[in-house]
């Protein structure tokens, strides 16, 4: 993974781990439901935006390195991600 990416990645992270320990704290003092289901997408949200990130960050970098090495595991895995993602 590339620096850039690396760094925007465990951004999103702290974001999201944040956000998990508001709502930690949000379901032990019994808040309102909609308010907490609201935290609970914007962790949502940045989850997907941490997969996106890491995504491009592997089709730009490890995906092009490994079909020029002539490696067709990369297509494999990327079948599997698919595959996971779509479940």
């Amino acid at each position: 993974m590339d620096q850039d990416t690396q760094r925007d990645v465990l951004r999103r992270l702290a974001y999201a781990e944040g956000h998990l320990a508001g709502i930690r704290r949000m379901i032990e003092e019994d808040t309102y439901c909609v308010d907490v289901l609201k935290q609970t997408y914007a962790v949502r949200r940045a989850i997907a935006k941490l997969e996106q990130k890491m995504l491009e960050g592997h089709l730009h970098h490890c995906v092009v390195e490994g079909i020029e090495r002539g490696d067709a595991k990369v297509l494999d895995e990327l079948a599997e991600l698919y595959a996971l993602a779509n479940k």
